[in-house]
């Protein structure tokens, strides 16, 4: 291995540090109400509904599954759901009404008053996720968007707008993909100890 491709790696991982300690100082604080979204929906027995596209489209079905198995303490299954995560019906979805409105059909399925959508993006102009952001707001829904750090189109269409300090996808993914497992290790660990306290 050169020397170019170690610190090629280094230079990543540094880029990502302070990408971490910014975000450290800036969003924490929407981060902890993010959380508080999470655990009012649940606590209220509405579920936690989750989209993205590509890269984001992995993160929404990772972050669910966090949700529905576990992060770190035992408890009770979470209701949560990526709207990513059933082919056919996206591919159907898009072949029947375009592909801006394949979460929106899918929402309109799963979703009820008192849900919570979370939106992942990069950019914040993905028409799909504009379109499911309008849908949700009919329903009516709650919503988180965490994106990069102009927000894009998407930022003043959702309750919560959390933008990451970044601007390059990756960066951006690998920061979303921190914030989520910080909210997710709150609202566990909050749960955990409403189940214990009765």
């Amino acid at each position: 291995m050169s020397i170019d491709s170690t610190d090629a790696v280094r230079r990543h991982l540094l880029r990502l540090a302070d990408g971490s300690r910014t975000a450290a100082d800036e969003i924490a604080g929407q981060a902890v109400r993010y959380a508080e979204l999470i655990r009012e929906t649940l606590l209220a027995g509405g579920k936690i509904l989750y989209a993205g596209n590509g890269g984001s489209a992995a993160a929404a079905e990772h972050i669910a599954t966090e949700y529905v198995v576990r992060l770190k303490r035992e408890r009770r299954a979470l209701p949560a759901l990526a709207l990513t995560a059933n082919t056919a019906q996206l591919s159907a979805a898009a072949n029947d009404y375009g592909f801006e409105r394949v979460f929106a059909r899918v929402l309109e399925a799963h979703a009820r008053p008192g849900d919570l959508l979370v939106l992942h993006s990069t950019s914040g102009n993905s028409t799909n996720l504009l379109e499911v952001a309008r849908v949700a707001r009919e329903i009516p829904l709650r919503t988180v968007a965490l994106l990069d750090r102009r927000g894009g189109k998407l930022a003043p269409l959702v309750d919560l707008a959390i933008r990451l300090p970044a601007d390059d996808s990756a960066a951006v993914q690998e920061l979303q993909l921190a914030v989520e497992h910080s909210v997710a290790e709150l609202v566990e660990g909050w749960l955990v100890g409403d189940a214990e306290d009765g």
